[in-house]
């Protein structure tokens, strides 16, 4: 476990959904430990998302950047390379932009970096009316709050994440909606494959080559907890491609890809 307080960059990826966003920028405001900078991965957002972050941008509490790129369908892995790119912390935190923070969150994931390791979070899912509430006036919930699905993975205590938090060197339950990871490693992996395009895999790919390269994976429970806001499921008609992908990473034990973070460095 990390005492030292170290540079973390924020990254939060979206995609026109401009008021969850503000809900979850506003718990950034609340946190008890600051990011050194919150990094926008914004995969072609129209112009209102850009009118949110100008005006929050002059009084967020830190650095607050917006790094977007053309729509052109959904394209999550080169938007994380691009931001993770600019970033300028030594430890990168990804979430959504769906993603609500609990006060100690960034302070979670500085207590749990250790070198040589990556961190898999969890997240505690939202009804609809739930997200409907905090959208309409933005607040944090807790384990109390009416509404969470899996209300365990509220439960936010040292002791127990001490205990329960566990090395799981494998892929399996992949979200980058609430992980971690140092820029240095990801840069040594050559960041996302930019080839992967269409919802689903990018992130259990990067992960599979975060571990061929002879990292270690800390799956945290009871830290770091993040509520994950209701909406519509993307897509998978990508799917099948990016399985395949996948699946070569896999067979041929890669840890590196060809087109990745090295095209914005």
């Amino acid at each position: 476990m990390n005492n030292e307080k170290i540079k973390i960059s924020l990254v939060i990826t979206t995609y026109n959904w401009e008021e969850a966003l503000e809900v979850v920028l506003s718990s950034i405001k609340k946190q008890s430990e600051l990011p050194f900078e919150v990094i926008i991965a914004d995969d072609g957002s129209r112009e209102e998302t850009l009118q949110l972050i100008t005006k929050m941008q002059a009084t967020f509490p830190t650095p607050l950047l917006h790094c977007w790129q053309e729509d052109k369908g959904f394209r999550a892995a080169q938007i994380r390379n691009k931001a993770i790119a600019q970033a300028k912390g030594d430890y990168i935190v990804m979430i959504d932009g769906d993603m609500v923070l609990s006060p100690n969150f960034i302070a979670s994931h500085n207590k749990n970096a250790k070198k040589g390791w990556f961190v898999q979070g969890c997240r505690s899912l939202l009804n609809a009316p739930l997200t409907s509430k905090l959208i309409n006036k933005p607040f944090v919930p807790n384990f109390f709050t009416q509404g969470i699905k899996n209300r365990k993975n509220c439960i936010n205590n040292q002791l127990l994440s001490q205990l329960f938090s566990y090395k799981r060197n494998n892929a399996n339950s992949t979200r980058t909606c609430n992980f971690a990871a140092w820029r240095k490693d990801i840069i040594e992996i050559n960041g996302f494959d930019n080839n992967f395009v269409g919802w689903g895999r990018e992130d259990s790919e990067f992960v599979e080559r975060l571990l061929n390269s002879g990292k270690n994976r800390l799956y945290l429970k009871f830290s770091g907890v993040a509520f994950h806001l209701n909406h519509q499921e993307n897509t998978r008609s990508f799917l099948p491609d990016n399985d395949l992908r996948l699946k070569e990473t896999i067979k041929y034990n890669k840890c590196k890809c060809q087109n990745g973070i090295n095209k914005y460095l």
